[in-house]
């Protein structure tokens, strides 16, 4: 009998010791074990921020703990649409994101709850406000959302305001298109921003800008004032390639030579500019006065003439246009103001030929090489790796 109570006492320590066991390990007890730390919540933006981008984003991050619940509202009480999203790259952190973007000038609160392992919570408030711009900034941009143009016509993008940080402009200016292709932006001035290729672009494909510069810091008090997006189509290759020694102009479609026309270009007085050169509008009737360009009408060499089929090429007067008083100067010698003569008949076909973007190339001229003197499109005779270090993104 003596045997079998030791059996019995051994066989109890041993179902003792098994419950012993499973309370050590924690199998659902509701307790934080003694000296445990609750959760710990930290907010960005901070408490009492100011002057904070409305697109700056609303992070939460938790230690200790899981996030258990968002809100934002504004000064009034009144809640803000949002959802939270997993940091990329950092588990622990949360970021909020507004249905609709943030208000400037407006005072918001962030509040977030998390929960521990007992499920006891922690709440953390920030209160911040938005920063109230001195200026708000909304480009005008080129071309206009919806249009088709030629293989030659960049993005042009019109600030109000010079731009002080063109880095952070530019790097919220993003370009897409419906086939690859390379690009780079140029700042011509403090305030206008081009995007080109580094060759024409390719026919047929589709281009999107987007201009998100809502809740962008420009620099010097200006931020901008929302966003955009244009998206437009690339028409046919349209190329014409002026001789300006041979008294030639070659127009050609895609690889096509479908004309080639006996014209006039610049005279040595006033030669036409080399280079490319880019179709921006067309006037079927329209009224050259040389004072445009500085030169009285009553001036020697001066001139008001009404002018038909004029397709414009620069902004310094340039144009492919009608000129039935030089048709016997036609293919043989230049006598022009800097345009490019054609006969009526054959001025009139290009006009109904040409759209906004095609590309006159001019060359043998002996005037200088289009410039910036020129107007506003002289980008393709700026060389690549010249054009790609007018970004402000290096």
């Amino acid at each position: 009998m003596r045997r079998a109570a030791a059996v019995v006492a051994a066989g109890a320590l041993v179902f003792l010791a098994g419950c012993s066991g499973d309370d050590d390990g924690g199998g659902g007890s509701s307790e934080r074990t003694p000296g445990a730390a609750p959760a710990e919540v930290v907010l960005t933006p901070a408490d009492g921020a100011q002057d904070v981008s409305p697109i700056t984003p609303l992070e939460i991050s938790v230690t200790g703990g899981e996030l258990a619940d968002v809100t934002v509202v504004d000064a009034q009480g009144s809640p803000v649409e949002g959802e939270t999203a997993a940091a990329p790259g950092d588990p622990a952190t949360e970021v909020w994101t507004a249905a609709t973007p943030l208000a400037y000038g407006t005072t918001y609160t962030l509040t977030a709850t998390a929960t521990d392992g007992a499920d006891e919570e922690t709440e953390a408030s920030a209160t911040f406000t938005t920063v109230t711009p001195a200026t708000l900034s909304t480009p005008s941009i080129g071309p206009l959302d919806g249009t088709t143009v030629g293989v030659g016509m960049p993005i042009r993008v019109y600030f109000d305001d010079p731009v002080a940080d063109k880095a952070a402009a530019e790097s919220h200016l993003r370009v897409t298109t419906s086939t690859p292709t390379d690009g780079a932006w140029n700042w011509l001035t403090d305030s206008e921003v081009h995007f080109r290729p580094s060759q024409y672009w390719p026919a047929g494909i589709e281009v999107t800008l987007d201009a998100e510069l809502y809740g962008v810091d420009l620099g010097e008090g200006v931020w901008g004032e929302k966003d955009r997006t244009v998206s437009f189509s690339v028409g046919d290759r349209h190329v014409s390639v002026v001789d300006a020694a041979t008294h030639v102009m070659d127009v050609y479609d895609g690889d096509r030579l479908v004309q080639s026309f006996p014209m006039s270009a610049g005279s040595a007085e006033n030669p036409t500019r080399n280079g490319p050169h880019v179709v921006t509008e067309s006037h079927r009737d329209i009224t050259m006065d040389s004072s445009t360009f500085g030169l009285a009408v009553d001036a020697p060499g001066g001139y008001r003439t009404d002018v038909e089929y004029a397709v414009r090429i620069s902004n310094n007067g340039e144009f492919v246009h009608a000129a039935p008083w030089s048709e016997s100067s036609q293919g043989i010698e230049n006598v022009s103001h800097g345009c490019i003569n054609l006969s009526t008949d054959r001025a009139g076909w290009f006009f109904g030929f040409a759209q906004p973007g095609d590309v006159v190339e001019v060359k043998n001229s002996i005037g200088p090489q289009l410039s910036a003197a020129d107007g506003d499109i002289y980008d393709w005779a700026i060389p690549w790796e010249e054009w790609k270090a007018g970004s402000a993104l290096k």
